[in-house]
């Protein structure tokens, strides 16, 4: 067990057990900045989303803080619970969000001389392929964490995050030189 994790068991437990205002304060600090940063890159960059997700993240948290039985971080845990909640932002906007069945055929296709930016480049990228691959390769969680935060198998997850780096090398190279009239308008 490591020095964060010890840390992190010992503020709960005090929040649990004097309801230490203090001690939730002190672990809100700890891990709010890292949470906001992945509710902002799931979001596609709109903070005001990001902020609505991680305050009802943190909502939750403290109502469910004397559930949660430490089989993971207590990051790993905050951070399905941010997942969980773009989520369910993306379900009232849009009504459909299925994780396992993203289409990369339907890819935008930028203009040669538009270029993509690394963060645009993302934020054009599937629901489900832009969750793993912000999980994984920018947040540094496992497959296994991936998989308990989204509900499916690790299989899954890998799958999904070798189809988003193949779509975000598509779609910063831009369309193949044979490709150029192919997918625009």
């Amino acid at each position: 067990m490591n020095s964060d994790t010890i840390a992190d068991q010992a503020l709960v437990a005090q929040y649990l057990a004097r309801g230490d205002e203090a001690a939730f304060l002190a672990i809100y600090r700890r891990h709010t900045a890292a949470l906001l940063g992945l509710a902002t890159r799931l979001c596609g960059g709109v903070r005001y989303d990001a902020e609505d997700i991680v305050q009802e993240a943190w909502v939750r948290a403290a109502a469910g803080l004397s559930s949660f039985r430490w089989k993971s971080s207590l990051r790993t845990w905050l951070s399905g619970i941010v997942v969980n909640g773009w989520k369910e932002l993306l379900r009232s906007r849009y009504r459909e969000v299925c994780l396992g069945e993203e289409n990369e055929a339907a890819l935008p296709v930028a203009a040669p001389e538009q270029g993509v930016d690394l963060e645009r480049a993302v934020a054009l990228l599937p629901h489900g392929f832009r969750t793993v691959l912000l999980l994984h390769d920018v947040e540094g969680f496992t497959h296994e964490d991936i998989g308990r935060m989204l509900g499916i198998d690790t299989g899954t997850s890998k799958s999904q995050l070798a189809r988003a780096r193949q779509a975000m090398r598509r779609l910063l190279d831009g369309p193949a030189k044979g490709d150029r009239n192919e997918g625009i308008g």
